[in-house]
């Protein structure tokens, strides 16, 4: 009998939220063997840290995480001592909301970026979407193109000649909705998620923010009921 092939493996960014939820599940059935990577970076919203853990849990993964303090630099509401806004309430900045947290995405691919290469994953997995999301220009199309040809030149296997870390964004053009129909189609539990900038001392979602509003829209053209409330 021929022996099964290895799993090909792949880094997932698991922030504990919806979105990262179904990308983990997405990743999963592509029968790729899964390595979550979460970042403590200084947000507010800790408790996002306990549902990741939960998801990576429930799906067998190898979990990281890691600080990064960027509340040392603030400028980002998700960050410095101020109020989150609440949905269409924030701030702009060159049209980006104050939600926006500066080189995020940057610096959360870069170092996923090198785990993979420790781990010879040649995938990484992001929930970024264009559709669905608050304008941040590290969710765009055009920007993860760009830091695949980073990844393509910045690795010591891209380099080389050999073959280079991909980013995927499988959500990219999908709805709030449709996202939620492939997890549950995917079995994602989505009781083990937190999608809330400013969650409520005792953990519950304030039902205010962008985050918040997004989520429940989205179950509401779903047809569905969040299993969360």
């Amino acid at each position: 009998m021929t022996p099964p092939s290895p799993r090909e493996r792949a880094v997932v960014l698991l922030s504990g939220g919806l979105d990262s939820a179904t990308v983990l599940a997405i990743a999963v059935d592509r029968g790729h063997a899964v390595y979550t990577l979460t970042f403590d970076y200084g947000q507010h919203c800790q408790t996002e840290l306990q549902a990741a853990a939960r998801l990576a849990r429930a799906a067998g993964a190898e979990h990281k995480v890691l600080p990064l303090s960027l509340d040392k630099i603030g400028g980002s509401a998700l960050t410095e001592d101020r109020p989150v806004p609440a949905a269409g309430q924030a701030a702009l900045n060159f049209g980006i909301p104050e939600t926006y947290v500066p080189a995020r995405n940057t610096v959360f691919l870069a170092i996923a970026l090198g785990w993979a290469e420790v781990l010879g994953a040649y995938s990484i997995f992001i929930g970024a979407n264009s559709l669905d999301y608050s304008g941040y220009p590290d969710c765009r199309p055009e920007y993860l193109e760009a830091f695949n040809r980073l990844a393509a030149l910045a690795t010591a296997q891209g380099a080389g000649g050999g073959r280079p870390v991909t980013v995927e964004a499988p959500l990219m053009h999908m709805s709030k909705a449709q996202i939620i129909k492939e997890g549950m189609r995917l079995g994602v539990d989505y009781s083990l998620t937190v999608s809330c900038y400013q969650p409520t001392p005792a953990g519950h979602p304030c039902g205010a923010c962008e985050s918040c509003v997004l989520r429940q829209r989205g179950f509401a053209d779903a047809d569905l009921a969040d299993p969360s409330v």
